[in-house]
């Protein structure tokens, strides 16, 4: 009898997870816990235990895009990774690592392409994309540099190629440790241009 019962709430959590990637993808909301509540919502599920956690809604996504994206999903994710490498060209010079959906492949319409950058000052950057040009926004981001430790850093939105560019500025140094990523709490993933090049040679 319990086996049939942890069967059935897996089943639940698997229902749920697949119905917070369809909000995710179809409604672009970002917030893995937003997705989460609404999809508990939509189902009528109120049990915390029961809810997915924020991996299994991540791999949720990625299936929902190879069910249902099909060549449409693998051709934005390659242009969104050939902007990347762009982007990650004339900002050389700052060590650019790729992060994020557009890495990992769960990269949708709504997605923009996450770089992390590394210098002395975040001003550096802002004078850089001066220099070149680039009509930027400034923005913070709010990353978990360790366990429940939290900073604050600034980053640059832009567009490279019609594609929306979101370039978070770390000191040099932190090129050696990466954020946690909100996803699965271990160290974000990063990759350089040659990563990325490598990726696209894979596709």
């Amino acid at each position: 009898m319990p086996r049939k019962r942890n069967n059935e709430t897996e089943r639940a959590r698997q229902v749920l997870a697949q119905e917070a990637a369809r909000i995710i993808v179809d409604h672009g909301i970002r917030d893995y816990r937003v997705a989460k509540q609404k999809a508990a919502e939509r189902l009528g599920v109120g049990s915390r235990g029961s809810l997915p956690g924020n991996a299994e809604i991540e791999t949720a996504v990625a299936n929902h895009l190879q069910l249902f994206g099909g060549e449409a999903h693998e051709d934005r994710l390659r242009l969104l990774r050939v902007a990347a490498l762009s982007a990650m060209e004339l900002l050389s010079p700052f060590m650019p690592r790729l992060v994020g959906p557009v890495l990992s492949g769960t990269a949708d319409e709504n997605s923009a392409v996450n770089l992390h950058l590394f210098a002395d000052s975040p001003e550096m950057v802002a004078m850089e994309l001066a220099d070149i040009g680039v009509n930027y926004k400034p923005y913070e981001r709010r990353l978990k540099s360790r366990r429940d430790q939290f900073e604050t850093f600034a980053g640059f939105e832009f567009h490279h190629g019609n594609n929306p560019i979101q370039a978070t500025v770390f000191p040099v140094d932190g090129i050696r440790q990466a954020p946690m990523s909100p996803v699965d709490g271990k160290p974000m993933r990063r990759v350089d241009s040659a990563g990325v090049q490598a990726l696209l040679e894979h596709v």
